[in-house]
């Protein structure tokens, strides 16, 4: 009777420790909907008022002015009012040893991150004035790393299907 008796008490503390574990992992999920729900929203994907000409940037000029960058209110200042010039149809290298804000900066350039204070103007525009579309369309990044997508070779070169396949040899014949 007693081994009856453990044996049921062993189910018993299985079925409470997987309830507990069951519950951890709903309270869990509500918690991460809220940390969701807290954050701020990017800005808008094309503003009407304020759309750069269709060839935008023609030159590829990119002006820092009193950069100020932070990641959150609590935290220190990453860019501290960097200002500097890249100038236009020129390859730029940027270094600095790890921490120095090289990650920052490009996504300053992508508006991943809003500057607190100061401007980034490319071809005289300023960045902040418009859309994420329309300024995360224009621009390219090449990883240190390469990759290659899930997909045919076009589809890696071309992924929003934007333009021609006469285009696309016309680029890499030329390169």
């Amino acid at each position: 009777m007693v081994a009856t008796y453990g044996l049921n008490l062993n189910v018993l503390q299985a079925w409470v420790i997987w309830n507990l574990c069951n519950v951890e992992n709903k309270m869990i999920s509500v918690e991460r909907i809220l940390q969701f729900s807290s954050i701020p929203s990017e800005a808008p994907l094309i503003i009407q008022d304020c759309r750069p000409e269709p060839e935008w940037p023609k030159e590829g000029k990119v002006e820092l002015r009193n950069l100020h960058i932070r990641y959150d209110p609590a935290a220190p200042m990453v860019l501290k009012g960097v200002t500097c010039v890249f100038p236009a149809q020129k390859k730029i290298g940027v270094v600095g040893r790890t921490g120095s804000g090289k990650s920052t900066l490009v996504q300053a350039l992508f508006r991943v991150v809003e500057p607190l204070e100061g401007s980034i103007l490319i071809d005289g525009v300023d960045i902040s004035k418009i859309g994420l579309q329309d300024l995360r369309s224009k621009l390219g990044i090449i990883p240190q790393d390469p990759t290659l997508f899930l997909g045919t070779v076009r589809t890696n070169l071309d992924p929003l299907e934007q333009h021609e396949d006469q285009e696309l040899w016309e680029v890499s014949i030329s390169s």
